[in-house]
């Protein structure tokens, strides 16, 4: 038997262990509901923390880098190895919103609930709110913003969809990008349609319910599966198995409607959330703040300057010396839509030109190309995020000499990746050689654009 092989078996195995052990992955999901309730709660309870506060010594603290610092950007990460596992395993969110459909009414999913938009209007909608409330500094934000969600995924469990996952399949503010990221991961349940057909012949089939609501005999890849396991070796025909990560952006590529999903990569991932990550440290954000107050000023106009609104709405920590003014949300909300349009823009514009240089307009091809994308958007969320634990860790003394190069390495190899994933895509369409050779240069524009907001956030600045 080869390495493949064996490695196939292994995986295969511990897809049946997961069908086989729902019980204990539902007592997992429990420890992690409480784990999770804990961190949204108890901060909320304690005073704000003062400038001597440590993660060892301060309950807020150690939320925040939980998680911020930890948390997020590995659940990110996870995505890319193992595919959405957390989803099906460990997610609370989800958790919570299975059980409580199992209790509800069960009625039919509504027409506008499956509208494909929704994955970018709630990760744009989260993304700049959280930066309207400091999300990543303040436990009351991370109640209303996290906790909000959580009991959206509850109502909407309760009410649709008994024994499944409507907040999770059309709803969720993570779905769109969990669903790009694991399209990446080097493992999937892989289903034989041979084998299937042939169970429909061979013995009487127990049928299971998949949560997300993935057709299982057509399903190609990770994107809309979570991995729970339950469907492993249904009808014999669907088995945990190793495969090349590339596969499925390359050969499978966008799906039939794939316009909200390059939305969500273009303005989403490479826009919005590029914008939310970089204000607080750039000087461009200042110098525009300076100038419209003094403009403001000399036309005697001081509510912008003077106002500001209750901390669900805007940051408003008086006694942190922490208050947005009407001018600063305007301003934070503001430059966070700019920098996503212009960054979705210009992105837009580079493959649409990298679609043309490879023969006539193919639409299909340009949300094709947009895929190639995914591991530096992936990386860019990772590092924006990760970005938080730094800030924490400075006063505790930790050495950060490591830092750069290892930004430096995950950009490289991102960078690396995206052009690998191109390589391969326009390999998928007939042209000549320089129309393929010329479509991968203006791609590689794109991720020197991309790449530029990097270096100023970590390193212009």
């Amino acid at each position: 038997m080869s390495s493949i092989q064996a490695k196939k078996t292994v995986l295969a195995s511990a897809g049946d262990w997961l069908a086989r052990h729902r019980g204990a992955i539902i007592a997992a999901q429990w420890v992690v509901v409480v784990f999770y309730v804990s961190l949204l709660v108890l901060p909320v309870l304690q005073p704000l923390p003062d400038s001597d506060a440590r993660i060892l010594n301060n309950l807020t603290v150690f939320a925040q880098f939980l998680f911020w610092g930890i948390w997020w950007p590995f659940v990110l990460l996870s995505m890319v190895l193992f595919g959405r596992l957390w989803c099906g395993v460990l997610c609370p969110e989800g958790a919570l919103s299975e059980w409580s459909s199992r209790f509800g009414l069960n009625l039919p999913l509504p027409r506008w609930m499956r509208w494909s938009g929704w994955p970018f209007v709630a990760f744009a909608g989260t993304t700049i709110y959280g930066q309207m409330v400091s999300v990543y500094q303040y436990p009351k934000a991370v109640i209303v913003v996290l906790g909000g969600s959580t009991v959206a995924a509850m109502i909407i469990g309760f009410v649709y969809a008994r024994d499944r996952r409507a907040w999770c399949k059309y709803l969720c503010p993570v779905n769109g990008v969990f669903n790009m990221l694991s399209r990446l991961a080097p493992i999937h349940f892989k289903v034989d349609k041979a084998a299937w057909k042939q169970s429909y012949h061979s013995h009487k089939v127990i049928p299971i319910v998949c949560a997300p609501m993935v057709p299982m005999r057509d399903m190609q890849g990770n994107a809309d599966c979570h991995m729970c396991g339950r469907c492993s070796s249904h009808r014999d025909a669907i088995t945990l198995s190793v495969r090349p990560p590339n596969d499925e952006v390359v050969r499978v590529g966008p799906p039939k409607d794939a316009r909200w999903q390059t939305v969500l990569v273009l303005f989403g991932m490479l826009g919005l959330a590029i914008g939310a990550f970089q204000w607080t440290v750039s000087p461009w954000m200042v110098a525009i703040k300076q100038s419209l107050a003094e403009w403001l000023i000399n036309q005697n106009i001081m509510w912008p300057l003077e106002q500001s609104l209750p901390w669900f709405i805007f940051t408003n920590y008086p006694k942190q010396n922490d208050v947005f003014t009407l001018l600063d949300g305007t301003l934070v909300v503001t430059w966070i839509v700019a920098v996503g349009l212009i960054m979705g823009s210009a992105l837009s514009v580079l493959l649409a030109l990298a679609n043309r240089l490879l023969g006539a307009w193919q639409t299909r091809r340009f949300h094709h190309l947009v895929l190639g994308l995914i591991p530096l958007a992936g990386c860019g969320l990772f590092l924006g995020l990760s970005a938080t634990s730094i800030t924490i860790l400075k006063p505790e003394g930790v050495s950060l000499v490591w830092v750069s190069p290892v930004r430096i390495t995950m950009l490289v190899l991102a960078n690396l990746w995206s052009l690998g994933l191109v390589s391969g895509i326009v390999r998928q369409y007939a042209a000549p050689l320089w129309r393929k050779v010329s479509a991968c240069v203006m791609f590689a524009g794109a991720l020197a654009l991309i790449d530029l907001t990097w270096w100023l956030m970590f390193w212009g600045w």
